[in-house]
């Protein structure tokens, strides 16, 4: 029997639920690394969250000291996670990689936010969870590296090469590939990897904050926004991104919830969205 080491918990408000999901990674021992079991469970939680028609957004976090540390060592390696009896070393290890390397695209792909609450360390593959999230607010702890071209590997692995350039710009991005180097809180504030940083007993509200603000907008244009925002990092012209939010926009006009919106700003009430 593999113990329960990704949970997943909805947060409730007086017995109501407020759609506000939270999911830790819960290996504290090992600063949440990558086990073979953390990894399946974390892929099961993002699919119970695609399937949960009443989550609103997710906060995903660290138990203990640490955010993810990346790949356990001791109770895994790239090709050597993966059983398979007369394949090849390659194969068992290809396996193995788009295992690990789909957890991204699968947070990506989620309609719902993801809001990356970091406490202590990101290295490796815990920066590359944090990356896939759409917001990441950093604890006083937080401290990020790509850890992959430390342990003899190329620094371009799980979406890494593809997301830091976009957040943080190419020139600093690839001078933190190539060395590897640790970015601590404040750096990381700095430079645009996260969106603030707050004292480490007050992550997870910080986190949670942004999280109420985000429910407080209707489910299908905070689903619509999250899917034209993360387009436009691959749209080729202006026009085309243009062209894109139009098609957009006039879609979400004709739901149900764009018309409460319009109706609760208009009577200065809250809104009470049906996500239709």
């Amino acid at each position: 029997m593999t113990d329960d080491v990704v949970h997943l918990e909805p947060l409730d408000d007086n017995g109501v639920d407020t759609g506000i999901r939270i999911l830790t990674l819960d290996r504290p021992d090992r600063l949440n690394a990558m086990s073979p079991a953390l990894i399946d469970q974390l892929h099961e939680r993002i699919d119970e969250l695609r399937a949960d028609g009443t989550a609103r957004v997710v906060v995903l976090t660290g138990a203990g000291r640490g955010f993810c540390s990346g790949l356990d060592l001791r109770d895994a390696s790239p090709t050597g996670l993966a059983a398979g009896e007369g394949r090849g070393r390659v194969q068992r290890g290809m396996d193995v990689q788009q295992r690990i390397a789909t957890l991204v695209p699968a947070l990506r792909s989620l309609r719902i936010p993801v809001i990356a609450a970091v406490n202590g360390a990101a290295a490796g593959g815990g920066l590359a969870l944090a990356l896939a999230a759409d917001v990441r607010i950093a604890a006083t702890s937080a401290k990020f590296n790509v850890a992959f071209v430390k342990l003899g590997l190329s620094g371009c692995d799980i979406g890494v090469s593809w997301l830091l350039p976009r957040w943080i710009g190419a020139s600093r991005a690839f001078e933190l590939m190539l060395t590897g180097r640790m970015v601590f809180a404040d750096e990381a504030e700095r430079i645009g990897l996260v969106s603030r940083v707050v004292p480490d007993d007050d992550l997870l509200d910080a986190a949670l904050e942004s999280a109420r603000l985000i429910c407080a907008n209707s489910p299908t244009g905070v689903w619509m926004t999250k899917e034209v925002m993360w387009s436009q990092l691959e749209v080729a012209s202006l026009q085309a991104g243009i062209d894109l939010e139009n098609r957009t926009q006039i879609l979400t006009s004709f739901t149900e919830d764009m018309h409460e919106a319009v109706g609760a700003f208009l009577e200065r009430r809250p809104p009470e969205f049906r996500n239709r």
